[in-house]
């Protein structure tokens, strides 16, 4: 496995500061790393020259590879708290194992360009959403059983894993939506990303890449340097959000990511269209 020195330090420089940006967001803003790490990892391995058919499949499975272990931190960090609501997360689980599994496949099948359009919609969606959600918007009194329970859990690991993303962008609104308390409703989908990350993690490491297109010291569809390097990055700079949420309003911060969500999003449906 051999690669071009000088790509090789570019490539762990860009991803140096792309994991350093990744964790001060999750401190600041709650946002999980993979809504970012995805565009950040699809633009560097671009000018990289890695811009294979099969770029974003890369991008989504180191992504949700980095989101076992922040998921996993998370968890553990709440429910010191008591803040996990076990109930939600062992019900919820099978059908979010089930729509992640369903995820992996359906991505392994896709063009890279038809990711890009699946997650510039929904990263428009989730951009909406956190520029114009109010906190008192309700669906429901208590998170739904029985058959919608059923439908809406494979929903959230099959569009989870199309996007590269854990369980926070769209388990946190539905469990808002229904009345869950904020508090309860982040902890609880930390957990739902394990589910989502695990099951597509191990799919995604079974799927081959075009060698002539991949980045260097990739297994399967995760890219180990990338994943290693975020990883430590986020854990010295989440810290860091976290200090600065706590000194300020978080609130009109969120409005700007939103934007700034939204223009990723319009950008990488853009490059989709070839503009």
């Amino acid at each position: 496995m051999t690669a071009d020195p000088v790509l090789l330090v570019q490539m762990l420089i860009l991803l140096m500061v792309i994991g350093a940006l990744a964790g001060v967001l999750a401190g600041l803003l709650g946002v999980g790393g993979g809504i970012v790490l995805v565009p950040a990892f699809f633009y560097a391995f671009t000018a990289l020259g890695y811009d294979g058919p099969q770029l974003m499949q890369v991008c989504l499975a180191t992504s949700l590879a980095t989101i076992i272990v922040t998921s996993v931190r998370s968890v553990m960090s709440h429910n010191k708290k008591g803040a996990v609501d076990w109930d939600i997360l062992r019900s919820w689980a099978p059908g979010i194992v089930v729509g992640a599994v369903i995820g992996v496949l359906v991505a392994s099948q896709l063009r890279s360009v038809t990711l890009q359009f699946v997650f510039g919609f929904l990263a428009l969606v989730i951009g909406a959403y956190m520029g114009l959600g109010r906190a008192e918007w309700r669906l429901g009194q208590a998170m739904p059983k029985g058959g919608l329970r059923a439908l809406l859990s494979p929903a959230v690991g099959f569009l989870s894993v199309l996007m590269g993303i854990g369980g926070g962008s769209f388990g946190v609104p539905l469990m808002s939506l229904f009345n869950t308390p904020i508090h309860r409703a982040v902890a609880t989908a930390a957990g739902f990303g394990i589910t989502i990350a695990v099951p597509s993690v191990i799919g995604f490491l079974l799927l081959p890449i075009d060698t002539a297109h991949r980045p260097p010291f990739t297994i399967g569809a995760v890219n180990l340097i990338a994943f290693f390097i975020v990883i430590a990055m986020t854990l010295l700079t989440t810290p860091i959000g976290v200090r600065i949420a706590h000194a300020m309003d978080p609130k009109p911060l969120k409005r700007v990511f939103a934007v700034f969500l939204t223009l990723v999003a319009v950008n990488m449906l853009r490059k989709a269209i070839g503009l």
